[in-house]
């Protein structure tokens, strides 16, 4: 019989089809065991079965519904099946028994997000700079939420900030861009979303990409939006710098 160390040992290592072979021995024998249920959900998301995950976080939370682990787990879970609006109810609720806590509080904003609900996105990420001012993180989800909600000098302030606190990484970048585009800076949008274009790869570019076409698109004569219409052709200029925007 497989024992719970047993099971950490295998989780530890990365094991992952080995903890789902103990975790169903052992549960067949204790099915109550809560922290079975954990490992095989952590195992089970690891592989990218989330309907299957998602029943052992619950379980997991249903058998001991006040382990902190088990709540935070059953969110991960959530966000990962797209399920924000449920995610954001368990960061939330783990944020609220905690406020302290940045990193929850600055998960539910980026669940809220994703779940289309920027009001109470930018409530959360203002609880999450208050807590945190120098977290690039949370800076970033605020300019986001702020960008959502149309405040662009707000998310203009927040993105920059990311940019310093997150040494220019691609995301604080692409808040920037988007601020820019907000407040109507066209052109210095556009050249950061090149800029950006250039070093992505796969559909991080694509996005990218997807957003200078709609901002050349506002620009553009009769023969750029014909350039604009096609998607490849566009790609290939845009990247190459023969396509302008003046703001």
């Amino acid at each position: 019989m497989s024992t719970i160390d047993d099971i950490r040992d295998a989780h530890e290592r990365g094991d992952h089809e080995l903890v789902l072979r103990l975790t169903e021995a052992d549960l067949a024998a204790r099915p109550g065991d809560d922290a079975a249920h954990e490992y095989r959900a952590r195992a089970l998301l690891a592989l990218g079965r989330l309907e299957e995950a998602e029943q052992h976080a619950q379980d997991a939370v249903r058998l001991d519904p006040d382990e902190i682990r088990y709540r935070e787990l059953l969110a991960q879970v959530l966000s990962r099946q797209g399920a924000h609006r449920d995610a954001a109810a368990e960061f939330g609720r783990l944020a609220r028994n905690d406020p302290g806590q940045t990193t929850w509080t600055l998960a539910e904003a980026q669940e809220r997000l994703g779940a289309s609900q920027p009001s109470m996105g930018l409530e959360a990420a203002r609880r999450a700079v208050r807590l945190e001012p120098r977290n690039g993180r949370a800076q970033l989800a605020l300019s986001q939420a702020l960008a959502r909600t149309g405040d662009a000098p707000g998310a203009f302030q927040a993105a920059g900030a990311a940019t310093r606190l997150l040494g220019g990484l691609p995301e604080a970048r692409e808040a920037l861009a988007d601020a820019r585009w907000l407040a109507s800076d066209d052109s210095a949008a556009f050249e950061e979303f090149r800029s950006l274009a250039n070093e992505l790869h796969g559909d991080d570019a694509a996005r990218i990409s997807a957003k200078a076409r709609t901002l050349y698109r506002q620009h553009a004569g009769w023969s750029g939006r014909l350039v604009a219409g096609i998607g490849p052709l566009f790609a290939f200029a845009f990247r190459r710098g023969w396509l302008q925007v003046t703001s």
